[in-house]
Formats: C-alpha cells, sequence, structure tokens
C-alpha cells in the first residue's frame, strides 16, 4: 500500500516530465511508446540486439526511443554510426551514469564508464602510455604462449581418451588465467577455491552490471530498487569486490614477496601511484577501477570471440579445411604456433574478422550520452541522450555487406575493412574517443589462441548431431557468449 502511495504522489511530475516539448525539429523515427513507461515494455533483455535490430528495420538505423524518462538513441547501419562516432565524435563521447556500472566502478573514476571530461583523458593517457602500449602487450607475450600450450596439453590428454570436450568452458578458464596473470601475476587455476572464488566474482559484476535498475529511468523512483533487493545485491557485490581487489593489493605491497619475473599491470598502477607521476593523484580506488575495466573487458572477450569462431568453422567445414591447410602449410611440423607465424596466416585472420562481423564481443557498444543537442541526417539529438551502438545489427547489414548471414571469410582477403575503428562496417572494438584501448592485447589473444587449436587437433562434432544441430542461441551480457556450451571431439593432428 505505501508503495502503491508514493507512486501516486509521484504520478503528476512524471507525466509533467513526459509532456512533449516543442520543437520545430523531428526526432528520428522510432516505435510508439506507453504513457509513463516509454518503450521499456518493447525491450527483450534475452536478446536486446537482436530485439533492436528487428525494431530499426521497421523504423531504420536512426531510431529514437524512450526508456522510461530518458531519451534514447539506437544506431544499426555503418553510415549513422560514422555520424556518431566520427563526424559528431566529440558530441557523442559521454556515458551514462547507470547505477550498476556507477558502483563497481567506484562512481565513475574507471576509464570505460567514466563520463567525458579531464579527469577521463587524462586516466585514458596513463592506460594508453604505461598499461597498454604495443611493447607492454609484447612484454605479456610468454604469459599468452605459455597458457596457450597449457590448454593444448590438456586437450591432448583428454583427445587420448576420446572423450567431449567442453571447449566453451576450457576457453573462459583460458581468458580468465591469461587476465589474472597479466593484470596480477597469479594463476588462479593452481587452486580451486581460488579460482571458483574468482569466477564467482566476474559472473556476479557482470550480471549486476547489467541488470534493470529502475532508478536509471525513473531518477524519482529509486527507492524500488532499494524495496526489490537490487541495491543490496550490488552493494554485496562491490563490497566482494572490493576485498578481493584490497588482498592483491596489499600482496603487491608486502615487503616480504617474492620478487616476479614478469611486471604486472598491478605493480605498474602502484609504481605510478608512488611517484605521483600524473595530475592524477592516483588512489587505491582509482586502481581498483581500473582493475574492473581489465578483468571484465578481458575475461570476456577474447574467449567469446575464439568460441564463436569455432562455432562458425564446424558449421562450415569448407572454411574450417582451408583455414586448417594455411596453418599447417606454415607451421610444418614445428608443433605450436607461435605469435610471430600469425602474421604469416591471413585467413586465419579473415576467419577471425568474419566471426567478428557475425558475432562482435560487445555487440552493443558500451552505452554513451550526448553532451548537448545536435542534429544528425536532419533529425535533433537532445542533450543527454543514451546511445546504443548496434554492432550486431551493423555487421549484418545488407547494406554494407553482401550475403551478410553467410560465414564466408574471403570477403576480407581483398578488402582493406580492419577493425581498428576506421570502417564503421566492422567495429566490435568501437570507434573514436571511446574506442577499446586494449583491443591490441584482446587480438593478439585470440589469434594465438584459435591458430593453435586448428593447427594442433582435427575436431568432430559428437556422434549424432549434424553440423544444423549447432545452435547461436546467446546469453544477456554485456558480451556476447554462446548460450550453450561448444562441445566437440579433438583428434590430434601432430
Amino acid at each position: 500500500m505505501m508503495v502503491l502511495l508514493l507512486f501516486l504522489l509521484a504520478l503528476p511530475i512524471i507525466i509533467l516530465f513526459l509532456l512533449p516539448k516543442n520543437s520545430e525539429t523531428p526526432h528520428p523515427p522510432g516505435p510508439r511508446g506507453l504513457p509513463i513507461l516509454g518503450n521499456l515494455h518493447q525491450l527483450d533483455n534475452s536478446n536486446l540486439p537482436h530485439n533492436l535490430w528487428q525494431l530499426s528495420r521497421k523504423y531504420g538505423p536512426l531510431m529514437f526511443m524512450r526508456l522510461g524518462f530518458v531519451p534514447t538513441l539506437v544506431v544499426s547501419s555503418a553510415r549513422m554510426a560514422k555520424e556518431v562516432l566520427k563526424t559528431h565524435d566529440l558530441i557523442f563521447c559521454s556515458r551514462p551514469a547507470l547505477q550498476g556500472q556507477k558502483k563497481l566502478s567506484y562512481n565513475c573514476i574507471d576509464l570505460a564508464f567514466t563520463p567525458y571530461n579531464d579527469y577521463w583523458r587524462e586516466m585514458r593517457k596513463i592506460c594508453i602510455l604505461h598499461l597498454l602500449t604495443s611493447k607492454r602487450v609484447q612484454s605479456f607475450r610468454p604469459v599468452r604462449e605459455d597458457e596457450v600450450h597449457h590448454m593444448i596439453k590438456n586437450i591432448s590428454g583428454l583427445a587420448s581418451s576420446s572423450k567431449s570436450i567442453n571447449l566453451s568452458e576450457m576457453l573462459v578458464a583460458l581468458g580468465s588465467t591469461i587476465i589474472c596473470r597479466v593484470a596480477f601475476g597469479k594463476r588462479f587455476d593452481d587452486e580451486e577455491k581460488l579460482r571458483n572464488r574468482f569466477y564467482k566474482l566476474v559472473v556476479e559484476a557482470q550480471a549486476v552490471m547489467g541488470s534493470f535498475y529502475v532508478s536509471d529511468y525513473f531518477p524519482l523512483m529509486g527507492w524500488i530498487d532499494k524495496l526489490s533487493g537490487m541495491c543490496a545485491r550490488l552493494d554485496n557485490s562491490f563490497k566482494e569486490l572490493d576485498l578481493f581487489y584490497q588482498e592483491l593489493i596489499d600482496e603487491h605491497l608486502d615487503q616480504n614477496r617474492p620478487n616476479s619475473m614478469q611486471e604486472d599491470i598491478l605493480d605498474i598502477l602502484l609504481q605510478l601511484r608512488k611517484d605521483q607521476s600524473s595530475s592524477i593523484n592516483l588512489t587505491l580506488n582509482h586502481i581498483k577501477a581500473v582493475l574492473l575495466n581489465i578483468l571484465l573487458g578481458g575475461t570476456d572477450t577474447s574467449s567469446a570471440t575464439v568460441i564463436w569462431a569455432m562455432t562458425g568453422l564446424m558449421k562450415n567445414p569448407r572454411v574450417m579445411k582451408k583455414v586448417q591447410e594455411e596453418i599447417r602449410s606454415v607451421i610444418g611440423n614445428k608443433g605450436i604456433v607461435d605469435e610471430d607465424d600469425v602474421e604469416k596466416l591471413p585467413y586465419l585472420r579473415a576467419v577471425i574478422k568474419e566471426s567478428m562481423r557475425l558475432y562482435p564481443p560487445v555487440p552493443l557498444l558500451i552505452p554513451r550520452e550526448t553532451l548537448q543537442r545536435c542534429l544528425i541526417d536532419g533529425y535533433e539529438i537532445p542533450a543527454k541522450t543514451l546511445v546504443y551502438v548496434n554492432a550486431w545489427a551493423i555487421g549484418r547489414d545488407p547494406e554494407s555487406w553482401d550475403n551478410p548471414e553467410e560465414f564466408l571469410p574471403e570477403r576480407f582477403l581483398d578488402s582493406t575493412i580492419d577493425f581498428k575503428g576506421n570502417n564503421f562496417e566492422l567495429i566490435p572494438f568501437g570507434a573514436g574517443r571511446r574506442g577499446c584501448p586494449g583491443m591490441l592485447l584482446g587480438v593478439v589473444t585470440v589469434e594465438l589462441t584459435l591458430a593453435n587449436l586448428l593447427y594442433s587437433f582435427d575436431w568432430e562434432l559428437p556422434a549424432g548431431m549434424k553440423r544444423e544441430d549447432i545452435d547461436t542461441d546467446v546469453s544477456p551480457g554485456l558480451a556476447m557468449y554462446k548460450k550453450n556450451a561448444l562441445c566437440l571431439l579433438a583428434k590430434k593432428y601432430i
């Protein structure tokens, strides 16, 4: 009864807020919404990229919606993405303060979720110059090669026993182990209790960040999040993550800690804090917020990309045969693929691009927010508009791609299209000021992993399963994971 009474008291303010404002310039076309709710009832969170793509096919590649109080723009074509991410990038380069992201990023003092301002520019400079340079990524090469070779050895043992291999599980474990060693020098796979704790923390963080919070769309009704238990769940996730970060920091600050052969990202951040060489007075909370970006971004995207690439190859044996022939002819009897070899494998790289086109690791780029009113294609976009760029839809746009639903890596062999942010037909890592600074680290991991899987083994479906039975259902979340695990039989090649 109390909840209903409070809602009724707030209703006049809500209606006043939603009354249309006079404007000579129309908003982009979009579906008609309901009073108060706007278009929230039309969203399907089980597969939001596909849901928004279906709506955009009716209303156009620049689609306007209202989610509660929040004006929202959905971008679904390369031409419109270029307008948003390049032509008007400075207007579209901020971030909305969504509850889940705000809480876990220590009130937006990280890199990924921080609004566009002087602080963000300085933090990006720190990350690019000290954490994610080509030289730094190369320094972690021994970690990547060691962990990929360790996985290949484990698969070899299972292959000799003819057991079905849960490749999805193995690749998630690989991605987690690599990022843990790179970020803070620990290999959690060595201890089951620590491994389970880490996985649980990451999965829960992803869940609460991607959850629906009433206050994100109805600012006056945040009390509903408290009554529903969402605030308590978010607070608990934050406390568990904060404790985890603090334990890692304490270990690194311990003067009795054994010297490590490999300097990790946490070492670098703590040294920067000690030196105070930037205009940001780095605190431990700043460091923890950056660790959040590295853990969530690094753990998810690389493993999801390899899983989808293997899914596409198993559904297309012609492509599988061609890419394996390329790898094996180049590597010969060497026994393992290293990162230098990948430079000589253009078809492998085309396979990875094609997989990212159809199954981008982050199908809806991290939401942006407009800093001021602007015009795009003759339409008015208000200030403080929430902006979704649908990379999944752009990768399937027939205006940009011939036969967009076909898995056809050859389309990239004689093409200059790349995913570095200059070709808006293919933007798995975004583009412009808010493009992913960790792209290089992710790409080299994907290339090395996929090359070794295809070189070392021939892959078959379990008995009784046909190519047509391989599903492409997705799990909801920031990253696009295959909903059902990819389980295969491996036969050792060499």
